[in-house]
């Protein structure tokens, strides 16, 4: 690139810093934060009106505004995906089905007609995930006798028992306790037609990880749970409800949520309506109410579309816009950043959470994701913070900070790298039980969070301590052959290896060390012709296409954040990908993104963040104009 071309470029991305920058600015609320949609797919919607079915409190009005969500959703073959451009998913689109039957779609129109023959094709209902046949069970539509039993008893195991409910992570040991509760009910509350249409005769489910020898153990567990079950004395099955309600109550948030997040949410309600809390009752009302702040609805030519959130992120979205607006050149005592800051100190979470059970002599100091789950603070936000208040005028020194620090060296996992919201909660063995078909249930280590807490200590200072030591060293270890990291919470290899690179240069790593070498060869080879990144959430399932798929502006942005860390401004790719940016973005400073790029379950579950198109980009924009590496703080 010529000196003539090279000032062009310059100027070119300071224009479109300065539009996405204001633009930034607009969205902020009075109170301080920044919070955008969490999209996902539909199951949300749909076992929203399951949930409503069996509580008796589903209305015409809701189910209509429901029903045109989902079918705006449907593909061109009839389906339902997890994610956008994905491929057709059996159990997403069973439950879709379902729920547009109980909103009074009839089986014999045209959408509904295709969408069941995809189904019947695939197996029926019999081929789909446990929890989909969960939901047909609870609505009378599959028989109990047909799936996995999980006895309420498992409250009583200690944690240092395999197979304790603090083996599984957070979000899964939330929803297991309630759906232990509601199994022990077997409950039937039918809905008001049959599915017939959709079940292949002679079909049964086929059990996952039939080679595993320990599908062996758990399916003969399983077997003699079915069995002998219904012989526990009531009273001691009574008192190990009693203590699973007590564990439910005891975790539910100030909003009515259990964890911020729907699946423990519904089962919860559910399990406590069973054991005789009415939908009066205060924990049930709340409950229910704060479903509604979760809720996105807006008017359509058919009507209301309504839509669930899975979980919302203002925590998360505000530190991320704020460490942007300062790499775009926001002045640290810009009132837009003095403002967020203040939300932000006073979102710290001081009290006691689940992570105590393994770390039960660690002070509290951490962030979490939402406005209230306060149980569960995480590793990945409290990093985040930490390098967003450190920019901002009157909060570098606070005390928050300190204690954040302190409570991410306490949830050091032993071998050196940090999982999101538990320290060491590695059990693979939960893996195998037969009713984990979906989703990740423990919370290792992963190279994007523990890459982040690198970089947060190294900000700070503290780059020679001996968490942060131990930290690289676990990154180091865990970059994969061909250079790149896995990104266990964002589209993935672009993800983890944007988030790792940085983390490392501001760690001490040189650049000229082979470990960013091949970092930074990795993403010159994954570049598309375009000159942005891009990554199809199929290589959660498909290494082989790993830093593969359309370009996206989050993705382009993490990619040039890592070569930007890496010494690598003046290069051609850096130049292409910030000519990408300035190309594609749209008049009013952002930038198209239907893509999913956020992760929940690897494999599973993804969250289209409609910030990331914005915070992620302008950090790169702003980082390009001012030859920013480790000092311009968070990198994702």
């Amino acid at each position: 690139m010529t000196v003539t071309e090279d000032r062009a470029l310059r100027a070119e991305a300071a224009t479109a810093l300065e539009r996405a920058r204001d633009h930034l600015l607009s969205l902020q609320n009075a109170g301080g934060w920044w919070q955008g949609e969490l999209e996902t797919n539909v199951t949300m919607d749909a076992e929203d009106l399951l949930l409503r079915h069996f509580l008796g409190a589903l209305t015409p009005e809701l189910a209509a505004a429901s029903a045109n969500w989902i079918r705006s959703q449907q593909r061109r073959d009839g389906t339902w995906a997890n994610f956008y451009g994905g491929p057709g998913d059996l159990s997403t689109t069973v439950e879709a089905y379902v729920a547009l039957r109980l909103a009074g779609d009839e089986p014999d129109a045209p959408h509904m007609r295709q969408a069941a023959t995809w189904i019947t094709e695939r197996g029926g209902v019999a081929a789909t995930r446990v929890f989909t046949r969960l939901w047909l069970a609870l609505c009378g539509r599959w028989s109990w006798d047909d799936l996995p039993v999980i006895p309420p008893e498992l409250i009583y195991l200690p944690s240092w028992f395999p197979l304790n409910i603090y083996d599984w992570g957070c979000w899964a040991r939330q929803t297991i306790v309630a759906l232990a509760v509601v199994q022990s009910f077997r409950p039937s509350r039918p809905l008001p037609f049959t599915i017939g249409e959709l079940v292949v005769d002679g079909a049964s489910p086929a059990p996952k990880r039939a080679r595993d020898p320990w599908a062996a153990v758990f399916g003969a567990l399983d077997k003699a749970l079915h069995r002998f079950s219904h012989r526990i004395p009531a009273r001691a099955r009574r008192a190990a409800l009693r203590r699973c309600a007590e564990w439910i109550i005891a975790r539910q948030e100030a909003d009515g949520c259990w964890g911020g997040i729907q699946p423990p949410w519904v089962y919860s309600l559910m399990a406590l309506n069973l054991l005789g809390y009415g939908l009066d009752h205060p924990v049930l009302r709340r409950g229910l109410r704060g479903l509604d702040r979760f809720t996105i609805t807006e008017p359509t030519p058919d009507g209301p579309s309504r839509r669930l959130e899975a979980c919302q992120s203002p925590v998360w979205d505000t530190v991320l816009i704020m460490t942007a607006l300062a790499d775009a050149g926001l002045p640290p005592d810009h009132p837009a950043l003095t403002s967020s800051a203040g939300w932000i100190a006073g979102e710290e979470i001081r009290g006691p959470g689940d992570w105590q059970v393994r770390r039960p002599n660690v002070e509290p100091g951490g962030w979490a994701f939402e406005f209230d789950n306060d149980n569960y603070p995480d590793t990945d936000d409290t990093a985040e913070v930490i390098l967003a208040l450190r920019r901002v005028a009157g909060f570098a020194g606070h005390p928050s900070i300190a204690r954040g620090l302190r409570w991410l060296e306490g949830m050091q996992s032993k071998d050196g790298g940090w999982g999101a919201f538990d320290a060491d909660n590695t059990r693979t063995l939960v893996n195998k039980l037969p009713f984990c078909d979906f989703g990740a249930v423990i919370d290792p280590p992963s190279a994007d969070v523990t890459a982040h807490i690198v970089e947060a200590f190294a900000a700070e200072g503290l780059a020679a301590s001996a968490a942060c030591r131990r930290g690289v060293v676990w990154l180091l270890r865990a970059q994969e052959p061909d250079g790149s990291w896995f990104g266990r919470w964002g589209a993935n290899y672009v993800y983890g290896t944007g988030a790792v690179v940085p983390a490392l240069i501001a760690a001490g790593v040189p650049p000229s060390k082979p470990v960013i070498r091949r970092a930074v060869a990795w993403l010159e080879a994954h570049q598309n012709p375009d000159g942005g990144w891009g990554e199809d959430l199929r290589s959660y399932d498909d290494p082989a296409l790993a830093g593969q798929g359309t370009s996206t502006a989050s993705q382009t942005a993490w990619a040039l954040l890592a070569l930007l860390a890496a010494g690598e401004r003046d290069g051609a790719a850096v130049s292409r990908g910030i000519s990408w940016l300035v190309r594609t973005q749209e008049p009013r400073g952002s930038w198209r993104e239907p893509q999913y790029t956020g992760t929940g379950f690897p494999g599973d579950f993804y969250i289209n963040y409609h910030l990331y198109r914005l915070a992620f980009p302008v950090s790169a924009l702003g980082r390009y104009l001012r030859g920013a590496t480790t000092e311009a703080g968070s990198s994702t």
